[in-house]
């Protein structure tokens, strides 16, 4: 008898338990759905306390807030961030609750630097591609173009920037840089020089390729002196092709070159009055 009640009371202090639970649940839930915790604001911030230049609230009344489900407790934090990260020009997207109705979300904005493909798309300064109006980009001058296979844009970013030093001792700037289907590398440099650089066979293949160009470009241009150099082929292991309207080939390209006829040499002395020039 003293067990059947010991467990009656146990069964009757479980039920207690278990109606206060679920009223105390109710009760959270009604006053989670009360007017005041409806969201009454979502501020934008930037992640880095660097001032936003692309996320305004334009961006965010037109863009985010009719996406937004729910209230302060029951909005979907991920789902907002991943929302935020739909915007153009938004990088990455964190999301907090603030006490009693607001959402804060920090952005990070990508930084262009130049455009990825024919199709209109940005590449970032982190390699990241990325799809907005290139019009609200602040660059007055042309953006650098850039293109390569899917996955590529990391390996082409840091080559860009390889070749932005390597190419600053004879005051070059990379304006156009693409990697080919079968991994072969073409620069264009900002006096409208297109460089064959080819595929890479090692790590150094591009940098040597580079510096050789680099180091008889001054001999190239002392020698077409006002003709400009079109198009340069390095994949020569230790010359070079060059392309340029200066160069001019006979009218008749059938008839061979004659090779110049050397001097006699004479063993009369110079005469006074005359001077020689040697070239």
């Amino acid at each position: 008898m003293w067990h059947d009640v010991r467990a009656l009371n146990a069964t009757a202090s479980f039920l207690t338990a278990v109606t206060v639970l679920a009223a105390l649940i109710s009760g959270v839930w009604w006053l989670s759905q009360r007017p005041m915790f409806a969201l009454g604001s979502v501020t934008v911030e930037s992640m880095y306390g660097i001032e936003l230049k692309h996320v305004n609230e334009l961006t965010v009344r037109n863009g985010v807030l009719g996406k937004i489900r729910g209230n302060f407790f029951t909005a979907d934090l991920e789902q907002v961030r991943a929302t935020f990260e739909t915007v153009p020009w938004v990088r990455r997207a964190t999301v907090r609750r603030e006490w009693p109705n607001a959402l804060v979300v920090e952005v990070e904005e990508h930084e262009a630097l130049g455009t990825w493909g024919e199709d209109g798309r940005l590449l970032s300064v982190k390699g990241d591609v990325f799809t907005a109006n290139v019009a609200e980009t602040e660059d007055e001058q042309a953006l650098p173009a850039f293109d390569g296979p899917v996955g590529s844009e990391k390996e082409v970013l840091a080559r860009f920037n390889e070749l932005r030093t390597a190419f600053a001792p004879v005051q070059l700037v990379p304006q156009e840089l693409s990697l080919s289907n079968r991994y072969a590398w073409t620069v264009k440099l900002d006096n409208g020089m297109s460089v064959a650089l080819g595929r890479e066979q090692d790590r150094n293949t591009l940098k040597k390729r580079v510096q050789r160009l680099v180091g008889v470009y001054p001999q190239l241009v002392a020698r077409l002196q006002e003709g400009r150099i079109d198009t340069i082929d390095m994949r020569y292991p230790n010359g070079l092709a060059l392309s340029s309207a200066a160069l001019t080939v006979p009218v008749d390209a059938t008839k061979p070159v004659k090779a110049a006829k050397k001097p006699k040499e004479s063993t009369k002395p110079a005469t006074p009055n005359k001077t020689t020039k040697q070239i």
